[in-house]
């Protein structure tokens, strides 16, 4: 059995040296071409391989630039843009377009809505009785909403956190209205059920528009008041960073000497 073995090594051995010396001169030549085919093609490639990294060096160099002037802008933006002064600029706007709202069809009425189930959402049923959000209430939003407005004017110049809980109060009275009157009213067909057949009462864009800008005044007016990028640092806070900061004294040369002993 061990000299089947010793035969079959050798055996092994004896192909593989045999594999060796034949594969050899082959990839000597492939060596050889190699080394040509580099010689000749550096020359050409050293130019396109210099120009491509010096085009991404200098795109580097000015995407460094760039960060660093949106840094400094970001910087400037910061001193005079706030969050209190964003949350107050959201006031704003959440009144100016609860104003807007009040002047967008907020209900209407479809006729033949069940005949229309089951068809592409691109066929709709035709629509009467179209009415905007401020004929539910006698347009009693839109005062309202520029009170919002002027309270969020006053916002951005005085910073008082009244006037943030004011507006807040002022979009709960808006939510309730919209939830109370628009909704109850914009869901009623009336007197176009008995005269159509499958008439049914809708809301449109003008009610959810409206409902938006009155939760969006709730939000902001609460944020104002709470500020929550307002950081508080007690006195026991300021006084350690104040004995951090403070320099240190040198030692004198007695005490030097003593501790040194």
């Amino acid at each position: 059995m061990i000299a089947a073995l010793r035969r079959w090594s050798r055996a092994v051995d004896r192909a593989g040296n045999r594999g060796l010396e034949r594969a050899y001169p082959a990839l000597l030549r492939t060596r050889l071409e190699s080394r040509r085919a580099g010689a000749w093609l550096w020359p050409r490639l050293r130019p396109a391989l210099a120009l491509f990294f010096g085009l991404v060096a200098r795109g580097e160099r000015a995407v460094r630039r760039a960060c660093a002037v949106a840094g400094r802008g970001a910087t400037a933006v910061s001193a005079v843009v706030t969050p209190q002064r964003a949350i107050a600029a959201v006031i704003l706007a959440a009144g100016v377009c609860l104003v807007a709202s009040q002047f967008i069809d907020y209900r209407s009425v479809e006729i033949g809505q069940p005949g229309y189930a089951g068809l592409p959402a691109v066929a709709r049923p035709p629509t009467v009785d179209a009415r905007t959000a401020g004929e539910a209430h006698a347009y009693l939003l839109v005062p309202l909403g520029a009170l919002v407005a002027a309270l969020g004017v006053l916002s951005l110049l005085r910073e008082r956190r009244r006037l943030g809980l004011a507006a807040a109060a002022l979009g709960l009275l808006a939510v309730a209205l919209i939830l109370v009157i628009d909704r109850t009213s914009g869901l009623d067909a009336g007197a176009q059920a008995s005269r159509f057949a499958g008439a049914s009462a809708v809301l449109e864009d003008g009610f959810y528009a409206e409902l938006a800008a009155a939760g969006g005044m709730v939000l902001a007016g609460l944020l104002y008041y709470a500020r929550p990028c307002r950081i508080r640092i007690s006195s026991s806070g300021r006084a350690a960073s104040a004995r951090r900061r403070r320099p240190r004294r040198r030692a004198s040369s007695r005490a030097r000497v003593a501790r040194r002993a």
